[in-house]
């Protein structure tokens, strides 16, 4: 029997994450946050202190797999669940730099599609519908305005000690969004056959359901 698999692309902030797993958890889907993928690899090379010339060799000890516990994914890294420590600020600078680097998407290109082969998926990144998953059977491309990203990241972050100014996040956003887009390799951009669902205007919950009467007409 075949299996499903939906891929959702979109910029930092679009609310991927949060929608997808909403969408996954209505369908019975499993889950499969890639970007998390890219942010424990880019969290591993910040701890281990390497440079871009040894990541290749390197990157063979890091084992980073995915745990599904009741639906929900967890990231491991050497066994370590680093599920929270992958969300920093930081962290998610690093891996949108390091997740233009060949042989960081070699790494977890195999591991991602050995995912979507064995199970019913929706698959979020920046490249999946047009690289690691080119022939899902539904592809979404999700969006919002970089100013409304900013206003619900900062949302987010204004009950922690220290966060930092809307400002600067909106800075970073569209800093993020440049690199994404002109990187080298699997640029961030909408597939061909990828439906547009911009959620500038609208809350988590119909956001998902915008995305699961997509599913739904497409299978």
């Amino acid at each position: 029997m075949s299996t499903v698999n939906i891929a959702i692309d979109g910029p930092a902030g679009a609310g991927k994450s949060t929608i997808a797993k909403m969408v996954s958890a209505e369908m019975g889907y499993i889950y499969v946050d890639t970007g998390a993928m890219y942010r424990a690899v880019a969290l591993y090379i910040t701890e281990n202190n390497i440079d871009d010339a040894s990541i290749e060799n390197e990157l063979k000890n890091a084992d980073i797999s995915l745990k599904f516990v009741d639906g929900s994914q967890r990231v491991l890294l050497g066994g370590r669940d680093v599920s929270e420590l992958i969300r920093t600020p930081e962290i998610s600078m690093a891996a949108s730099r390091t997740s233009a680097l060949p042989a960081v998407r070699a790494y977890l290109f195999e591991l991602q599609k050995k995912i979507a082969r064995e199970n019913n998926v929706i698959m979020d990144g920046r490249d999946i519908g047009t690289v690691v998953l080119p022939n899902a059977d539904v592809k979404i491309f999700l969006t919002a305005a970089a100013e409304e990203r900013a206003s619900r990241r900062y949302k987010e972050l204004a009950e922690k000690p220290g966060h930092p100014a809307y400002e600067e996040i909106l800075k970073d956003i569209i800093q993020r969004d440049y690199q994404d887009m002109n990187r080298e390799t699997a640029p961030l951009k909408q597939a061909e056959d990828a439906v547009l669902v911009d959620t500038t205007e609208l809350t988590l919950e119909q956001s998902a359901d915008a995305i699961i009467k997509v599913i739904k007409e497409k299978i």
